[in-house]
């Protein structure tokens, strides 16, 4: 076969992966050992704005504590707004650090601490009906 025939395969992600949803945001996460670097959509935590919105990411990181400085968290997320985007996040790094460590204890703390670090939001847009602009509203009646 010649060089030309052959088809290179993509080099897919290793390590355990983990989704999670908000809205229309969904998060997933790559996991694997490593010196404790977070990655969201190819840029570092720290880059992320507003400072706010930073450390409501880094909660399930401070919660993991030691754990957290082994690993490397790879995370994509699309759809949605920012903030939806950013619970999603949070959502998928708790989900994969407790994937990786396999620990009751870890488990118990987040669910403690927030239950929605793992348990996704059911909560979607409500479908628009007919006879109205939205999903409620209604056309507005003439009394004349």
């Amino acid at each position: 076969m010649t060089e030309a025939t052959v088809k290179k395969k993509k080099k897919r992600k290793t390590g355990i992966n983990t989704k999670s949803k908000k809205k229309t945001a969904v998060a997933r996460a790559v996991i694997k050992k490593g010196s404790g670097k977070i990655k969201i959509n190819k840029k570092t935590l720290e880059t992320v704005e507003p400072k706010v919105v930073r450390k409501f990411i880094a909660e399930p990181l401070v919660l993991a504590g030691e754990l957290a400085q082994e690993v490397d968290i790879n995370v994509n997320t699309s759809g949605g707004g920012f903030m939806g985007q950013a619970v999603a996040t949070r959502s998928a790094i708790a989900k994969a650090l407790i994937s990786i460590r396999k620990n009751d204890k870890l488990k118990e703390k987040f669910l403690n601490y927030d239950r929605l670090l793992l348990v996704d939001d059911p909560r979607r847009k409500e479908a628009k009906k007919p006879l109205g602009p939205s999903a409620r509203r209604k056309k507005q009646k003439s009394k004349r």
